[in-house]
């Protein structure tokens, strides 16, 4: 990024046009009066160094703190350096230099990947004759995507349902509290709003004010297993979490293999991949073996009493297979649905028709949870966002797979 031109013209006003194309295509809110900022931002400061480039392109396009490491991001992937003679050296290398590790991908990274790929499409692709379908009596496109299971999406499609996820409607489960508002409508009278009424008037008029419990979603907490059985679906199911932080107050999230951590703060942040990646930073056992006993009562012992008050509707989000004794979970299980108002447990095994309960871990837990349901598609998602407040239905009663237990 050296050169004597100014910054409006020749090619590199088209580069700065196009680069606002980009990170309109990954979620920032730019359009043609930023760019025409860019321009005059970088004609007032001059191609000078690396550093205040940046600077000057941050200044105009970040608008909200959440966008900038998809700026960070799309800024190294669009106006990286050149450096060919590197290149040809680490071409004709035998071998790659020792030492170095992998670099882990940042927050951000995955929208501005897909946003410049985008953007680099060239030619339309070629059109093919037209086949006619009669689909009358045929199910969706859209149908099929929300019963595809999470584990056999391709990268597009999991892009797709992340989208799908945020736009999913969450209803209000609300609960009364101890505390009262003002209402218009009897039956319950408020005492001091009547008194202090009638000394408007001094005594002579008294007509009853009434009052009425205020409403208040209760808080959910989410106990999510990110162990290596659970892979799979770890990432699409924090999108999930990201969500349901977005649109509910008081979520609190914990995550579990071997050892219990509470990423409540980061999933608050307002970029999902910014949540996820610090996420992935405060978990040291992402994709490692599970300890589910153990972390329930770790959870019991320094947590329940913080996070379980007015009446919390706990997720548990598990496939049940523990790694040692199941005395101590059945035990943590016990304890933990007796200090919540409704214990809610999602396991992906329930995409296979003929499930049941035959694992230790999860005859177990079954006894102990109010509803057991499927969580491996975006119908399944749908379904318990319905649920969270509407009362239980047969489909998901844990009872069904006891009785099939017993029956066998």
């Amino acid at each position: 990024m050296v050169g004597d031109q100014a910054a409006g013209s020749g090619r590199f006003a088209d580069n700065l046009v196009y680069f606002s194309r980009v990170l309109r295509r990954a979620g920032l809110k730019t359009g043609p009066a930023a760019a025409a900022d860019a321009i005059a931002a970088v004609d007032a400061i001059g191609i000078g160094s690396r550093e205040e480039f940046h600077a000057a392109l941050s200044a105009v396009f970040v608008k909200r703190h959440e966008d900038q490491p998809v700026f960070d991001e799309a800024f190294e992937l669009f106006w990286r350096p050149r450096d060919l003679v590197g290149k040809m050296i680490a071409l004709m290398s035998p071998k790659a230099p020792a030492g170095r590790q992998r670099e882990k991908q940042k927050a951000g990274s995955t929208r501005a990947g897909e946003a410049l790929t985008a953007e680099q499409q060239g030619k339309p692709p070629k059109q093919e004759p037209q086949v006619e379908v009669d689909s009358r009596f045929t199910v969706s496109a859209n149908e099929v995507f929300k019963h595809i299971d999470f584990a056999q999406m391709t990268a597009a499609e999991l892009a797709q349902a992340r989208q799908e996820l945020k736009k999913l409607a969450l209803p209000l489960d609300k609960v009364a509290t101890r505390r009262f508002k003002t209402s218009h409508r009897p039956p319950i009278i408020d005492p001091r709003a009547t008194m202090r009424h009638a000394m408007r008037s001094g005594g002579d008029l008294i007509l009853p004010r009434f009052r009425q419990r205020k409403m208040t979603p209760p808080p959910l907490v989410i106990l999510a297993d990110i162990s290596g059985s659970m892979n799979q679906y770890t990432r699409i199911f924090l999108q999930f979490v990201h969500a349901l932080t977005e649109k509910r107050t008081r979520v609190h999230t914990f995550l579990f293999g071997t050892r219990l951590t509470n990423v409540t703060r980061e999933m608050r942040r307002r970029d999902p991949d910014e949540a996820i990646a610090l996420c992935s930073d405060a978990v040291r056992d992402w994709s490692g073996g599970t300890r589910i006993g153990s972390t329930l009562a770790e959870f019991n012992r320094l947590w329940s009493r913080r996070v379980l008050g007015q009446g919390a509707v706990v997720l548990l989000i598990t496939d049940g297979l523990e790694r040692e004794g199941v005395e101590e979970l059945e035990t943590e299980m016990d304890r933990l649905h007796r200090s919540c108002r409704r214990l809610i447990w999602l396991n992906p095994l329930l995409r296979f028709n003929g499930f049941e309960a035959k694992a230790r871990g999860v005859k177990a837990m079954l006894p102990h949870v109010d509803e057991f349901r499927a969580v491996h598609n975006l119908q399944s998602l749908s379904d318990l966002a319905s649920a969270l407040s509407a009362n239980m239905t047969n489909a998901a009663d844990p009872r069904r797979y006891l009785d099939m237990r017993r029956g066998a």
